[in-house]
């Protein structure tokens, strides 16, 4: 993976366009930090349903399915009452 600087990223930003297509994800970084990664759409979409559980995966986990669906209680915001 190559490291881009975010000046030299934004400055040639179809040159690393090019290069994520040709040679696979680009790192870019900001004061010396890796901050982002561009990665082609093909292995986007890859990682994307790799992360996400089949219907089929869900309904024979051994854990509770209702935890993620319901929300908690009390952490809904309420309008003030309207004075009559």
């Amino acid at each position: 993976m190559t490291i881009w600087p975010v000046q030299h990223a934004k400055a040639r930003f179809s040159e690393l366009l090019g290069a994520c297509q040709r040679e696979g994800p680009q790192v870019v970084s900001r004061r010396g930090t890796e901050t982002a990664v561009l990665v082609p759409i093909e292995q986007w979409r890859r990682l994307q349903a790799a992360a996400r559980p089949s219907l089929k995966e869900l309904l024979l986990s051994p854990e509770a399915r209702t935890d993620s669906l319901v929300p908690p209680r009390g952490a809904a915001r309420r309008r003030p009452p309207v004075k009559l």
